[in-house]
């Protein structure tokens, strides 16, 4: 079962997001690897919010493959490259994620694996068996 918490003892999520999920129970968990903005053809497109795009549409595969939806998504890192829109870049995290609000994290660095890569998420996933 997860539980999902915003403790009133400190300041409220600054963004679509939740402080803490408690996972309890017989549970079954899902760890992905840094998820790029890379089509199936090996392509990464030059625009950064079509690979943010790309990138949570792999996500989405990943939990398909693994018979999950987006609502077991317990926590979401972001790691970007250069500068995003920020009304864009939260419209397509936000129409992503719908309703459901993942523990996330977003982190501006200098770089990526190679330098054409602007976006990469790691997820963690939990279903209950």
């Amino acid at each position: 079962m997860k539980i999902s918490r915003n403790p009133d003892t400190i300041h409220n999520p600054v963004a679509p997001y939740v402080h803490q999920i408690e996972i309890t129970g017989p549970n079954r968990w899902l760890n992905l690897s840094g998820q790029l903005g890379m089509r199936i053809d090996g392509i990464v497109p030059e625009n950064p919010l079509e690979q943010l795009q790309l990138a949570l549409e792999n996500v989405k595969k990943n939990l398909d493959a693994a018979e999950m939806e987006i609502e077991d998504l317990t926590k979401m890192v972001f790691y970007l490259v250069g500068d995003f829109e920020v009304v864009q870049r939260r419209k397509i995290i936000g129409d992503f994620l719908g309703e459901h609000l993942p523990c996330t994290t977003m982190i501006y660095v200098v770089a990526l694996a190679a330098p054409s890569f602007k976006v990469e998420i790691d997820t963690w996933a939990c279903k209950d068996i």
